[in-house]
């Protein structure tokens, strides 16, 4: 393949990046394993496109056979990742730091959400992709294309060779599971109500007014900090650690920033060069119901870069 060849070809596949790394992270519940698993998709199609038959199936088809397979390869040996509320019971010590390999981690939106396509964005909630991993790769990949890219049933019979009657049986049985597993409500950008919670939580936060916070939480909230696995459950126990002297969150403040669709934040604190830590909140009906804060930045910033803030604000504002 001469030079010109390889440059059209790069150019030809190149478009595809953001969706497909889109697909691979809902497979796979990791943006650095997406990112691989994509690179090599399009390694092994620039390798063998010249034996690409476009009359037996489309470029964006084939492409995303190639990486199904790389994904469902990924996964043969690794345990499911999950949010810390599937890996013990809540409460007890916070014990030692685990593998990032064992939690759902977050991802930028502009690695996963083309601007051309109207894909679900709700879809690459930490909530929904954790209930994902709930699913056999097969199983998930044909839920992934059926429900949230909107291919028809034939489309991914020929995908994944089987037929239309399996793949209808495999998107049942997925949907069922999820259904069960239960990943939450979306948060809803044109909700007014929804918007002035956030903004109350950020302020009363870089107040460190704990008062306020509790009287935000929905009385069955959770929260936790990856890579630990304690969690908390409940305005008590979550009042109680907030008010904790060592607790430190005293001077920070939140910076907003485009992540898995969701109310998103990096935690700063006084004195130190890098994020405390990447804050996710869930909302319904008014009350926050969760809060995630994923620890480990330094694992974290090579993807989403650095955050553009050189200190607390009056105002935080917050994502559409």
């Amino acid at each position: 393949m001469g030079p010109r060849r390889v440059q059209v070809v790069i150019e030809t596949l190149e478009p595809f990046r953001i969706e497909l790394t889109g697909y691979c992270y809902r497979m796979l519940g990791s943006g650095f394993e997406a990112e691989d698993a994509v690179q090599e998709t399009l390694v092994r199609a620039w390798k063998a496109f010249d034996s690409y038959d476009s009359s037996r199936a489309s470029l964006r088809t084939w492409l995303y056979r190639i990486a199904t397979n790389i994904c469902i390869d990924m996964q043969r040996s690794a345990q499911r990742r999950a949010l810390a509320i599937d890996l013990g019971p809540a409460g007890g010590d916070i014990g030692a730091p685990l593998h990032e390999r064992v939690f759902v981690q977050p991802v930028p939106d502009v690695k996963v959400l083309p601007e051309d396509q109207a894909i679900r964005r709700e879809t690459i909630r930490l909530a929904f992709v954790a209930a994902l991993q709930h699913l056999p790769p097969r199983q998930r990949a044909v839920l992934i294309l059926r429900d949230v890219l909107a291919w028809q049933a034939s489309e991914v019979a020929a995908l994944l060779d089987i037929s239309v009657a399996s793949a209808n049986s495999a998107l049942q049985r997925a949907r069922a599971t999820l259904r069960a597993v239960d990943p939450g409500e979306p948060l809803n950008p044109a909700d007014p109500v929804q918007k002035a919670l956030l903004s109350r939580y950020c302020e009363a936060f870089e107040r460190h007014d704990v008062r306020t916070l509790v009287a935000l939480l929905h009385e069955d909230v959770t929260m936790s900090m990856p890579p630990f696995s304690w969690w908390l459950r409940g305005r008590g126990p979550i009042s109680v650690a907030l008010s904790d002297p060592n607790s430190s969150c005293k001077g920070a403040w939140l910076v907003p920033v485009n992540a898995n669709a969701s109310p998103a934040y990096w935690q700063m604190r006084p004195g130190m060069d890098q994020p405390f830590g990447l804050v996710f909140l869930d909302v319904r009906g008014g009350r926050v119901t969760g809060n995630t804060t994923f620890l480990n930045v330094s694992e974290l910033l090579p993807i989403f870069g650095a955050p553009m803030s050189s200190g607390p604000s009056s105002r935080i504002p917050v994502d559409d």
